[in-house]
């Protein structure tokens, strides 16, 4: 499993940044079709703890009006791919708070009939004077 062979990083990179802005944009189909159609995604975050694919569904659906993003620019991101079917992405962003760091990872697996997809995700946010960020 060779590490971050450089056309896969880029892939996942690009996919990544269409998923950032489909956050930013609220746009429901392209957050959900990222994520892998499973009872095995699972997807925990600030306001949810989404187990399954249909949770993490119902959760956008509900947060779609109204709910502001918490990323106010980002501190570090960090992308590793093992190989051409694995990956995982690591974001620390600064939020609303300036006394808080959010974090956020990504697992995505290349699925050969669909594509990558995003099987597991987590985002939290912690008092920023307890980190040393590197």
């Amino acid at each position: 499993m060779t590490p971050n062979i450089p056309e896969i990083v880029a892939e996942i990179a690009e996919i990544f940044e269409r998923y950032e802005q489909a956050l930013i944009d609220r746009d429901v189909d392209t957050l959900d079709a990222i994520f892998w159609n499973s009872p095995h995604t699972i997807r925990l975050s600030v306001r949810e703890h989404g187990y399954g694919f249909a949770a993490i569904h119902a959760h956008r659906l509900a947060a779609k009006a109204g709910a502001g993003g918490i990323k106010q620019g980002r501190v570090r991101l960090d992308i590793l791919t093992l190989g051409r079917d694995f990956a995982t992405v690591n974001l620390t962003f600064k939020t609303n708070d300036p006394a808080a760091i959010g974090r956020q990872s990504q697992a995505w697996v290349r699925f050969p009939d669909i594509g990558w997809k995003v099987v597991s995700a987590h985002v939290s946010v912690v008092d920023a004077s307890t980190l040393a960020l590197a």
